[in-house]
């Protein structure tokens, strides 16, 4: 991706469903595990601006991760080609200590598994997180993209069912399907990612290289991660069953992810982050390549306030800044403004061509994928305060997020 090209930026606008769910606290930590299975053949790769040379991308849609104190890594999405046996993996027994009592990493294990499924579609497959007891089911978009109507999806019984796409939206990577047929689901509970604190520990669920139920284990390593998904070339080689060769990726920026050092692999893409309770915290959806042990999951209030559109208008609204930025070169970090959009919020607070943004809301800015991750966010109507330099001076503004049309 050409990290000096124009962006503009746009936003979900949101409203939460359901209570807030009682926070969880940490583990002790489990002793050795089995090594993971041997990857699958990734595809060449293709690296931002910013990125450490010699990590690779490997998907239908490609993933770069910008961390917002520094530069971006390769990555891939978590999706991927089926083996032909299935297998479910576990951890030992340490002890998940929760302001509620204390359960084992196999008592959480057991409690959500029945809610995460395998989802395979026509040349790919991923995983998905049941929303309710009569078949909605959470993934990304990226599992469902041009899959048509040919989704099955795997239960933890080893049942299985025919599955209708319910709504999509690119921008935040999510997607919500309905299993047909089905009544007396295992459904989620939710929790609450805002409460997460780096060194949480949590498992991840889902169907790693096709092996549904595998459960692995790690912590929080980082929160509020910018990725960048998209951005394939034409000389891109796909693993088997994932597309055709030389597929490209529409570009689309995620804020706010969040970094775990849990196991993450193709087909774990839609599956399950949770906590030591056993709640949902995010949707794993992004790893690192090359065996650089970094993953990425949207946080569970994003995928909430998307999904709760999803099924009740079959899309999201998205909120609207009015700029296009680029990252800047000189010695202070921001993002560059290279236009504003006439009539837009930024225009209305006063921002103008030239400015250097340098934070937005409580985020410092790092580059233009800052911006851009953050404003997808942001609720249409929410104020948030704009920092930025202009001809050397730190000002800040109120900005009033509109929809985007």
């Amino acid at each position: 991706m050409d990290a000096n090209a124009p962006r503009e930026d746009n936003a979900g606008g949101w409203t939460q469903f359901g209570d807030k769910p009682p926070t969880a606290g940490s583990f002790t930590r489990p002793g050795p595990v089995l090594p993971p299975p041997p990857p699958p053949r990734r595809a060449g790769f293709v690296l931002s601006r910013k990125a450490i040379a010699g990590l690779a991308l490997a998907a239908v849609t490609a993933l770069t991760a910008a961390a917002l104190g520094g530069g971006a890594v390769g990555a891939y999405v978590a999706e991927g080609a089926r083996p032909a046996s299935t297998v479910t993996t576990n951890v030992a027994s340490p002890v998940f200590r929760t302001a509620s009592g204390q359960l084992t990493v196999a008592q959480v294990a057991e409690k959500v598994q029945p809610s995460v499924v395998m989802i395979q579609g026509q040349n790919a497959e991923g995983s998905g997180v049941v929303l309710s007891e009569d078949g909605l089911i959470l993934t990304n978009n990226h599992v469902v993209a041009g899959q048509g109507d040919q989704l099955t999806v795997k239960f933890s019984d080893g049942k299985t069912a025919k599955a209708s796409v319910v709504g999509t939206d690119p921008a935040t990577d999510l997607a919500v399907i309905r299993a047909a047929d089905v009544s007396g689901l295992a459904k989620a509970t939710l929790g609450d990612s805002d409460q997460l604190k780096v060194g949480d520990d949590v498992l991840a669920i889902g169907s790693p290289l096709g092996l549904d139920g595998t459960v692995t284990s790690g912590i929080i390593s980082a929160l509020d991660r910018t990725v960048t998904a998209g951005g394939g070339n034409q000389d891109q080689q796909l693993p088997p069953g994932w597309g055709r060769q030389g597929q490209s990726a529409e570009t689309t920026t995620l804020g706010g992810m969040i970094q775990t050092d849990a196991a993450i692999n193709p087909g774990n893409s839609g599956g399950a982050l949770v906590n030591a309770a056993g709640e949902l915290v995010g949707i794993n959806s992004a790893v690192a390549a090359d065996g650089v042990n970094l993953g990425f999951a949207i946080p569970v209030n994003t995928a909430k306030q998307v999904s709760e559109q999803l099924i009740s208008k079959g899309k999201v609204s998205h909120a609207f800044l009015g700029v296009s930025v680029t990252d800047a070169t000189g010695d202070v970090p921001g993002a560059l403004i290279r236009q504003v959009t006439a009539g837009s919020p930024a225009e209305k607070a006063g921002l103008k061509q030239g400015d250097l943004i340098t934070k937005i809301g409580d985020t410092p800015v790092q580059g233009g994928d800052t911006v851009v991750g953050q404003v997808r966010g942001f609720k249409v109507g929410q104020q948030v305060e704009v920092t930025y330099q202009r001809d050397g001076k730190t000002s800040t503004v109120t900005v009033t997020m509109q929809e985007k049309k």
